[in-house]
């Protein structure tokens, strides 16, 4: 039996049990299946030959995936945010590869993909779905594109992700799950689990193959984020709703989806209508930051900033810049918001901060 009818067997019977205390753990066995099949399947399209596949080299600061149904306005987002001039057309199918671009904003150099659109049944290989939905597995940063009137595909596009592993605006499941030679199973959870039970999480884990461990959970964990832990194919990646064409609704029911649709933005690409906004947007959710070099005995380099993700620290801007920096490193100095007073010194575990200017001091 072929995989996907394999899958779709076993989904139909988690469909058709009833869901309760006494079956839980039946059901928790049965969607580890489910992932392990989908693991296995999503290896054999990755390492498969068969048809041709988009490859894209991935440049700049980040990478955004466009992503959505045929004729939704991701041509002519891209056309907006970037340089490209990728084909725009009122008819399905206007883009058949990938077209990419570069959105200069703030200093930093985002790439952008407008991929083919995808229709019900991508993951599973329809309309080289397979294909096009592994080049959003590889992106920094999600745009799902809705056209306004059609909201719904919003369900389908977040069903077709999940069936290749990507979990759009999910954090990592808190669960760690440390395998032993023997002992059994010992559960250790620092909050009340109300979701899934022992009885489950061992049924579960004897899907794996697992039947000595420390499981250490953190989170109130559901049986599908249990299993997600023990998935190494899961991918987590931030995503932003975008509703284009809001141009040709009227004001009435476009208050009406943003109260459905709060977290979205709502845009009207090909009249520039909250492309700025959709700019600020991007940056924002890639958590990048901006930070000018110091030479020594000259002035900040304030035109071209180095970008770099919210967090870093100047060990990770030292190891950037050349591998010799952080072994020959003797102290820092920074201006800016990330420190007391101008020109502070610090050392290797200084966070930065957007806008601070650096100095670093090497030994000779």
């Amino acid at each position: 039996m072929a995989i996907e009818d394999r899958i779709r067997e076993i989904e139909e019977e988690i469909k058709k049990t009833p869901y309760n205390k006494a079956t839980s753990h039946h059901v928790g066995k049965l969607k580890a299946k489910v992932s392990k099949l989908k693991e296995d399947a999503l290896a054999r399209s990755s390492s498969g030959t068969k048809g041709k596949g988009f490859h894209v080299k991935k440049s700049g600061d980040s990478t955004v995936v466009l992503l959505g149904f045929p004729s939704v306005g991701k041509s002519t987002i891209l056309n907006q945010l970037t340089n490209a001039e990728s084909k725009t057309g009122a008819y399905e199918f206007t883009t058949l590869d990938i077209v990419p671009g570069v959105m200069h904003y703030r200093g930093a150099k985002i790439q952008i993909l407008d991929i083919p659109g995808i229709i019900t049944g991508a993951s599973k290989g329809k309309g080289r779905g397979r294909e096009i939905l592994s080049v959003a597995r590889n992106a920094d940063f999600i745009l799902m594109v809705l056209d306004i009137f059609n909201p719904q595909h919003m369900k389908v596009i977040l069903d077709e992700l999940r069936n290749i592993g990507i979990r759009a605006n999910e954090l990592p499941p808190d669960v760690t799950v440390k395998q032993n030679k023997m002992g059994g199973i010992n559960l250790i959870n620092t909050v009340p689990l109300t979701n899934i039970d022992e009885k489950t999480i061992r049924s579960i884990l004897n899907e794996y193959g697992i039947h000595s461990a420390d499981v250490l959970i953190r989170e109130d964990a559901t049986i599908d984020r249990f299993v997600d832990s023990m998935d190494p194919s899961c991918i987590y990646v931030p995503m932003l709703v975008v509703i284009n064409k809001i141009d040709l609704a009227d004001e009435k029911y476009i208050e009406e989806l943003k109260t459905k649709m709060p977290d979205a933005m709502f845009i009207a690409a090909d009249k520039g209508i909250n492309v700025d906004e959709l700019k600020d947007e991007i940056f924002e959710r890639l958590k990048l930051i901006r930070l000018y070099l110091k030479p020594q005995g000259k002035k900040a380099d304030l035109e071209e900033p180095m970008i770099i993700r919210q967090g870093s620290t100047v060990g990770d801007v030292a190891a950037k810049l050349h591998r010799d920096f952080v072994r020959n490193f003797r102290h820092a100095k920074v201006w800016g918001s990330s420190v007391k007073f101008p020109g502070q010194k610090v050392g290797l575990e200084h966070v930065l901060k957007d806008k601070d200017i650096l100095r670093l001091i090497i030994k000779k």
